[in-house]
């Protein structure tokens, strides 16, 4: 690639509930690319799964490349190539929430494409997407996270759940993202509702300990084992909402995030240890935001793991980074060459 602008293939959009999110994603880093360095490609996924070039009627499909790169080639109405081709890639940015994209899915693809692409590879999404299989793996690791109960196929044990987690608790679909389908429940009452909404996005849905204290998140961007943790910011809410939800995510106003967040060196060191331990457990390559609960006792309990973050400028990830002294433009730039160093390294194992 010396002496000419690295082609970067943006995937955004996707089959999943986050759509709109990750369409926000793709326009805030197809306009922070810097175009003296990288021509970019936007490919919108449909929800119906169709790939196409932003502003293109025809659907396109991503071939092999002749030496590690991939070809984006328009496909005629039976989907087979058609004659003219979209042209190279050489590293791909995937930009997808949620099912069919943070899930190791995309990642497949990609891998067996043999074409770079920035974050997580198949083991670390699928891993880190299942909010019930990651809980046990960062146990077994000794990384605290909040009790849990699972259910599967539409059904549950009310008695069980009192027991066991208590109220108030989470309901939660276990592969999703975004707090879509998620529930605070503060009793039994409640607790049928939730399980019924949390079902309605995913056939396997967790129950969760209520942890009481401060939500906080760092930002991780490397490969192991060189990985650079961001400060710690805290999230406050600034709407109505009783926890962080969607709308607390999403509206305008909804949350404040101090970062560095007020924590005391030692808490604030712990979850540094903490998130950059289950990036490297978890297989993680490239980018993560970790979420934490800091309780009122001052234990510090990781909650969420996220392989592919918001991802616009003013997106928790990245301001973290700014807070840490790396730019948006800074921060593309350093994910790039990550994900073609990790190409490279890897390609040496797998040819």
């Amino acid at each position: 690639m010396s002496g000419r602008r690295i082609r970067v293939a943006v995937l955004y959009g996707g089959r999943s509930s986050e759509h709109e999110i990750s369409l926000a994603g793709g326009a805030s880093v197809l306009g922070a690319l810097d175009p003296a360095r990288y021509e970019a490609v936007p490919v919108r996924i449909e929800r119906d799964g169709g790939w196409q070039l932003e502003g293109a009627t025809e659907r396109l499909a991503l071939q092999p490349g002749v030496s590690g790169g991939g070809t984006l080639v328009p496909t005629s109405p039976g989907g087979l190539p058609a004659a003219t081709e979209a042209g190279p890639i050489d590293v791909v940015i995937p930009l997808l929430h949620g099912p069919f994209g943070e899930d190791g899915t995309v990642q497949g693809l990609l891998e067996m494409l043999d074409v770079p692409y920035v974050g997580s590879g198949v083991l670390g999404s699928a891993l880190t997407m299942d909010k019930d299989v990651v809980k046990l793996v960062l146990r077994a690791a000794g990384i605290r996270v909040a009790e849990h109960l699972t259910f599967r196929d539409g059904t549950w044990d009310e008695g069980t759940i009192e027991r066991t987690i208590g109220f108030p608790c989470f309901v939660k679909p276990a592969r999703l993202g975004s707090s879509v389908g998620i529930s605070k429940v503060h009793d039994r009452r409640e607790l049928e509702p939730a399980l019924r909404l949390a079902f309605d996005h995913d056939s396997k849905v967790l129950v969760e300990r209520f942890m009481s204290g401060r939500e906080v998140e760092v930002g991780l961007l490397g490969n192991p084992p060189r990985v650079q943790v961001s400060v710690a910011g805290e999230i406050r809410i600034a709407n109505d909402s009783e926890w962080y939800d969607f709308a607390a995510k999403y509206d305008e106003g909804g949350m404040e995030l101090v970062a560095p967040a007020e924590l005391p060196d030692a808490t604030a060191s712990e979850l540094r240890d903490a998130a950059r331990r289950a990036f490297e457990v978890c297989e993680c390559h490239g980018m993560a935001r970790i979420d934490f609960f800091v309780t009122d006792a001052g234990e510090v309990v990781l909650n969420e793991i996220n392989t592919i973050p918001g991802f616009t400028a003013t997106s928790v990830y990245a301001r973290l980074f700014e807070a840490s002294g790396l730019a948006y433009s800074e921060l593309l730039d350093e994910l790039v060459k990550l994900a073609l160093e990790r190409h490279a390294d890897d390609r040496r194992y797998k040819h």
